[in-house]
């Protein structure tokens, strides 16, 4: 971005910060090992951050945080105790570790309970990019939040109200160590910049917004650009109609389209598999989306917003399909439910690391084209999504299309179906990925489905 720049002499202590909770990690499994602890694991982290908000000119918030934590799990054959602390003095840490053996020593005995296995902690450990601090003063902050929402407001004479414009950066260091002896290592920066603008008066209002993200300030977008998009979106949805009540094609714009990955690594996880309160149970080897379709997991992507080489247990992360040829591959495994399965860990203790839908189709455009007549889908309401059925029903908001174009804005309406049929009916991903998260998709057309507004 052109507004602030990187300042290059911003003094970096985050490999002083790692050694630090390096040495009280290994203080700290020391401690459990003493205690009479088989296992125990420990994760410690510094965070630091400044978060700025202004509207209709004014600030309104300015806030610097520095948070820092300390988690210690110890397990005495398969009973598990955990304790946390923010105060890293010597004698809280010690109060931790005695705490977290007390829980153990009260708990029931699980089979499932303990450290991944030792072979399979990471090897090779390397960083991807993301350790990009900004050298950011408060004024500076405000100064670009104001220039990103008065770009906004002097877009069109209709934006007389805004929700305000926000910027944000910030940085944290992790350690994570077990009595295997693996010990891992983490940094990583984030920054932000957004803005939401109000178009009309009255109960013709309309809000809408943009924002940009990254791990490097010069990955943002322009205060102003963004200003400007959060105008651009607005003022297109003045004057909605309703939708007649059928069935139809339904596009999902790539921002929103992450939330159906996010419903399918739900259904997918190891604990909804192991209470079997998931709709896809039993379904790792079979089909469930179209043929074409496939999903791959990236951790070593260079800047990628979950890059790692290791998970939440130390395990190394690898390449590899979650869905291929539209076959749901494996499931997403930490080694507790993998063990409740009688499975093995797929390196995803704590979440997964970079997913990228791959695109078979053009950009939104040629997809809107494509469908003739139907809904695209650009915001999404409330939570009617039973996790156990598949059973999908959402208020959403965005465009009619007609005759391949866009005709009009709608809102106020209701999409509806069963997820299980919504995969197997998806007919198109484009090729318009939103970077903005770690779930990498671009917009996603299902068919048919219902929908429900007007009549």
């Amino acid at each position: 971005m052109n507004d602030l720049h990187h300042d290059a002499s911003f003094n970096d202590d985050s490999q002083a910060r790692l050694d630090r909770l390096a040495e009280i990690a290994g203080r700290l499994l020391e401690r459990a090992r003493a205690a009479g602890a088989d296992q125990a694991e420990v994760s410690c982290s510094e965070e630091t951050g400044l978060n700025v908000g202004v509207r209709m000119g004014e600030v309104e918030t300015v806030e610097s945080t520095r948070d820092r934590g300390v988690a210690l799990t110890v397990y005495f054959g398969g009973r598990k105790g955990s304790a946390s602390t923010a105060d890293l003095h010597e004698g809280s840490l010690a109060a931790t570790v005695d705490q977290a053996v007390a829980i153990a020593r009260h708990t029931e005995h699980d089979p499932a309970a303990g450290l991944a296995d030792p072979e399979l902690m990471a090897r090779e450990l390397r960083e991807f990019d993301t350790w990009h601090p900004w050298a950011l003063q408060p004024e500076q902050a405000v100064e670009l939040a104001l220039a990103c929402e008065q770009a906004g407001r002097d877009a069109d004479g209709r934006l007389e109200n805004s929700d305000g414009a926000s910027v944000g950066t910030g940085g944290g260091v992790t350690v994570y160590a077990n009595s295997h002896g693996f010990v891992g290592r983490e940094r990583s920066t984030r920054h932000s910049l957004g803005c939401a603008l109000i178009a009309g008066r009255g109960e013709g209002m309309q809000r809408d917004g943009w924002y940009t993200i990254g791990v490097a300030a010069d990955e943002l977008d322009a205060a102003a650009e963004v200003g400007r998009e959060a105008a651009a979106r607005a003022l297109s949805r003045l004057d909605p109609r309703q939708v007649p009540t059928g069935r139809y094609p339904v596009l999902f714009s790539a921002e929103v389209a992450r939330s159906l990955l996010g419903h399918l690594l739900g259904a997918v996880s190891g604990g909804a598999l192991y209470r079997r309160a998931s709709f896809l149970l039993d379904s790792a080897g079979t089909r469930v989306f179209p043929e074409w379709f496939s999903i791959h997991e990236l951790p070593f992507l260079p800047r990628g917003f979950r890059s790692a080489s290791f998970d939440a247990e130390g395990v190394g992360t690898r390449e590899s399909p979650l869905v291929e040829a539209g076959v749901l591959q494996r499931y997403i495994l930490g080694s507790y439910s993998a063990r409740r399965l009688g499975l093995q860990t797929t390196a995803n203790s704590g979440g997964v690391h970079n997913l990228q839908v791959a695109s078979n189709a053009g950009d939104q455009a040629s997809l809107i084209a494509a469908m003739d007549r139907g809904v695209l889908v650009t915001e999404l309401m409330g939570q009617g999504v039973n996790a156990i059925t598949g059973d999908y029903s959402r208020g959403a908001a965005g465009f009619w299309v007609e005759n391949g174009r866009i005709s009009h804005p709608v809102d106020g309406f209701t999409i509806a179906g069963n997820l299980k049929e919504m995969f197997a009916g998806i007919e198109a991903v484009g090729s318009d990925v939103d970077p903005r998260s770690h779930l990498r998709t671009g917009s996603i057309l299902v068919g048919r489905m219902t929908v429900a507004g007007e009549g």
